[in-house]
């Protein structure tokens, strides 16, 4: 049986959301962006397929558990800004210090392992908050979150491939502008994405330290 016309039309609401979800630019896009100038589209696109499975993960939440989502993340805030701090800044830290090209030779600079995949995916769990982020997509798109059987799995799929299809793309246009950078420029672009993703979890760890004072 084919599915019908209210199935299709969320199926095409959850690409939109994948892709929405993962558009603004914060940490993990900083992240492709200096894996893809570094390594290629093939890291770029792996480090975006880590962001994928965390969008893929909340978006099941979201419909299945976001009561017991809420109620996690409120009870256990302070840890995962603090744990999630540390984690974000010292990956920061190694894009700032570490030199990326230093193995690499000019005419062949296209590296990518499972790390680039499995950065992105502690990056994103660092940021619990993008699950909210998820079910105001939802909200938004008309797609009601809340005790559902295994029927809305496509739902689902579609939210990852909106994402997977936005990281494939995003990482694309900058391993093409990559080509029209000398490797000292490519560096300096490097380590100023990692100042800034450090700042990022320097400033998720004050927060979480604050709570911890002031509570």
């Amino acid at each position: 049986m084919l599915p019908d016309y209210h199935m299709l039309m969320d199926i095409l609401k959850g690409f939109l959301i994948g892709i929405c979800a993962s558009a603004p630019l914060g940490p993990i896009a900083i992240l492709v962006i200096q894996k893809t100038l570094s390594n290629g589209q093939k890291a770029g696109f792996l480090t975006g397929l880590g962001a994928c499975f965390v969008d893929t993960i909340y978006a099941a939440i979201a419909i299945f558990a976001l009561a017991f989502a809420q109620e996690f993340l409120g009870a256990h805030e302070v840890l995962i800004l603090i744990v999630g701090g540390l984690v974000v800044a010292g990956m920061g830290g190694a894009m700032t210090f570490k030199d990326p090209f230093r193995k690499v030779k000019e005419e062949d600079s296209t590296s990518y392992s499972l790390r680039d995949f499995l950065q992105a995916v502690f990056m994103g769990i660092s940021n619990p908050g993008a699950i909210l982020v998820i079910f105001a997509l939802f909200a938004f798109f008309g797609i009601e979150p809340g005790p559902q059987d295994f029927s809305v799995a496509p739902v689902i799929l579609a939210v990852s491939a909106g994402s997977a299809s936005y990281w494939f793309g995003f990482s694309w246009g900058f391993s093409h502008l990559r080509k029209n950078f000398k490797f000292s420029t490519l560096l300096w672009i490097s380590r100023i994405a990692g100042v800034i993703v450090m700042i990022i979890g320097i400033a998720l760890l004050a927060e979480g330290i604050m709570k911890v004072i002031f509570l």
